[in-house]
């Protein structure tokens, strides 16, 4: 399906990918996660309606709009671009227009990443290398010391993962490595695929179907 079916359905526009101006260069241009992607991704990982999900870096907004429409689940947009952030609300309040109750679930900050306080009811982190490896420690660390505080199970889910993202959490974290989801259509690109992370309980959440096709494993 074309982006702009998902566009004209959720009532946003997202899809320009555009450079982020900050000055350290620390922070990677905006690039929306492709629908098809996120489609693959949630054929095989569960979003839940009391989920609330954290995306870092978020832009305009589109992986917020996606979880919420098509699985009620909530999301924070942390966003250092104002200009993008300014975008992001502006899709919120047109895509609020057909659905009310996202005012409650739906939230965009305008901050950097490393400073967004991590809250207790927030337990799943998104991260399209959206920032230099830095700032991903730093932000991990975040969401250890909210664990630590507020026991719970988290999951830290990358698209595109770096080799520095996903090194830094195996060898200097408890993170367990979960699961991984290859995008179908692009088997041959080792990091065209989500890497998922977590700290907590690791249990099968596998669908038997996948994990025929893919011959893959979880981790336990």
């Amino acid at each position: 399906m074309k982006e702009t079916y998902f566009e004209k359905i959720l009532r946003i526009n997202t899809s320009k990918s555009e450079t982020r101006m900050d000055n350290a260069k620390l922070y990677n241009r905006y690039e929306p996660t492709p629908y098809r992607a996120l489609l693959t991704l949630f054929k095989h990982y569960e979003a839940k309606e009391d989920d609330h999900f954290v995306d870092f870096g978020s832009g305009k907004g589109r992986f917020s709009f996606f979880v919420n429409y098509y699985y009620n689940s909530g999301c924070t947009g942390v966003e250092l671009v104002e200009e993008f952030h300014l975008k992001a609300l502006a899709n919120l309040e047109n895509y609020g227009k057909k659905n009310p109750s996202a005012k409650n679930k739906l939230f965009f900050v305008n901050d950097y990443a490393e400073k967004y306080t991590v809250s207790s009811f927030e337990n799943k982190f998104y991260f399209f290398n959206p920032f230099a490896l830095n700032i991903f420690i730093s932000t991990v660390n975040k969401i250890i010391e909210s664990v630590e505080e507020h026991e719970r199970v988290v999951d830290i889910i990358l698209y595109y993962p770096s080799a520095e993202y996903i090194n830094y959490l195996e060898k200097n974290t408890t993170f367990t490595h979960l699961m991984d989801i290859p995008l179908e259509i692009t088997k041959d690109n080792y990091r065209e695929k989500f890497v998922i992370y977590r700290f907590g309980n690791t249990f099968d959440i596998l669908s038997e179907e996948y994990m025929k096709e893919y011959f893959i494993h979880p981790c336990k």
